[in-house]
């Protein structure tokens, strides 16, 4: 699965978990950390860890490495690295704070609009 896939993936897994405002930013040639980051919050710390450990499991499901999770405990801001995609998982008022997307403005974003053909 290339990186575009993968992060369709992750923003397909998300969706299921009704996470909300579900965007994927293009960071190829932009940063040398990720070539995309999904960035999507919930409105609660159980739906923060729900949607988190689904993109977790699922991942683990279909044979892609986790490289690692942080913020989880905290359930505030869940960063999942899964090397080509890093999925950014947020509470509602921490994604307001940080505004990724702002501080990544000149990354080409895709939002996601719920059901698409994607496999799961």
């Amino acid at each position: 699965m290339n990186g575009k896939q993968l992060a369709d993936f992750v923003a397909k897994v998300a969706d299921d978990k009704r996470a909300e405002d579900i965007v994927t930013l293009d960071m190829r040639g932009i940063s040398t950390m990720s070539d995309f980051f999904v960035i999507c919050h919930g409105n609660s710390d159980r739906q923060v860890q729900s949607i988190a450990r689904d993109i977790k499991d699922q991942a683990y499901k279909n044979g892609i490495a986790v490289r690692r999770m942080e913020g989880f405990d905290n359930a505030r801001w869940i960063l999942i690295d899964l090397g080509d995609v890093i999925a950014h998982v947020f509470h509602r008022e921490d994604r307001d704070y940080y505004k990724l997307e702002k501080l990544w403005g000149d990354a080409p974003r895709e939002v996601f609009e719920g059901e698409s053909n994607i496999n799961v």
